[in-house]
């Protein structure tokens, strides 16, 4: 599947269910420890696909190991581990506010690092899709505005944003170096490096955890789905379309644990949270339209 935009929506979907599955498991399991399982379970699924690659490249791995150890570190370590740490502190819902100032950074990293244009067109799309996402993400609540306070896991969430925008930048820059799945298992086994020693001072002070089918199957979802098939999708739709109109996709995100909590926690939808999705969805489609897309082509050749 090639489709930049087709990778895109799922990338996001999965990414909605590490919100939903992630918020249950980390309350079992500390953060640090919960990565390290997730990229072991992750390490088991890609090592198949990617062993050939792998063996028949070190001279590359050698040589960009600087380029692979940033991406792993900003893509695997640092971002879920900011991700499962505010989860412990805040609810999905506000993870998910925090996570729609994604493309606020990606523009303005693209802007910095590539001297990016946008077009008027584009940055209304945008600003619709934004305003989608807070009409979803407050359920359509005055109160929830009113009252909205950031705790300490809401801002552990934004740094995990502004660490998914770099990972993004890196992607854009480094990620045509590399077979999909050789670089990926590279980038897991450097993970293993800083996630082993963290996890295992992490688990001596926190002690036990309390396993349960439901927790195993939440590492399994984890360890497969976000880890590996959203990853490789989400690499390979900004090695085409750029980390900038990428993030406007996660935008998504709120849209899709909205729906997960319906189908899962039994929570109606309300018409205003119906409205925020569907301009949340007009404002990807304006964003990454043929027209939009043109006049950025025309902006950049003036």
């Amino acid at each position: 599947m090639k489709n930049p935009y087709v990778l895109l929506l799922f990338t996001t979907i999965f990414y909605s269910g590490n919100l939903l599955v992630g918020k249950p498991v980390s309350n079992e399991i500390p953060p640090l420890t919960l990565t390290l399982f997730r990229f072991i379970i992750a390490f088991f699924v890609v090592l198949p696909l990617g062993f050939k690659e792998w063996r028949n490249n070190p001279a590359l791995w050698k040589k960009e190991w600087k380029p692979l150890l940033a991406l792993s570190l900003t893509g695997l370590v640092f971002f879920n581990v900011l991700v499962y740490l505010s989860l412990n502190y805040t609810t999905p819902v506000n993870a998910a506010i925090v996570e729609s100032s994604t493309p606020i950074f990606a523009l303005l990293l693209g802007f910095i690092l590539y001297k990016e244009k946008f077009t008027k067109i584009q940055l209304f799309g945008v600003s619709l899709s934004l305003i989608g996402v807070f009409t979803v993400i407050t359920k359509g609540s005055l109160d929830v505005i009113l009252n909205l306070s950031f705790n300490p896991g809401d801002l552990t969430m934004l740094l995990a944003m502004v660490v998914w925008s770099i990972y993004s930048i890196f992607v854009k820059q480094h990620n045509h170096k590399f077979p999909t799945y050789g670089a990926l298992l590279v980038m897991i086994m450097s993970s293993f490096v800083f996630l082993i020693p963290m996890a295992t001072i992490e688990y001596t002070q926190l002690g036990s955890i309390t396993w349960s089918p439901s927790v195993i199957l939440g590492l399994l979802y984890l360890g497969i789905f976000p880890s590996v098939v959203a990853l490789i999708a989400w690499n390979t739709a900004v090695n085409q379309l750029g980390p900038s109109q990428s993030s406007i996709f996660l935008n998504f995100i709120p849209v899709f644990t909205m729906i997960g909590a319906v189908l899962f926690l039994g929570e109606p939808i309300k018409i205003l949270q119906l409205i925020g999705a569907i301009m949340v969805i007009s404002g990807v489609m304006i964003t990454t339209s043929k027209r939009a897309r043109l006049e950025q082509t025309k902006v950049k050749a003036s």
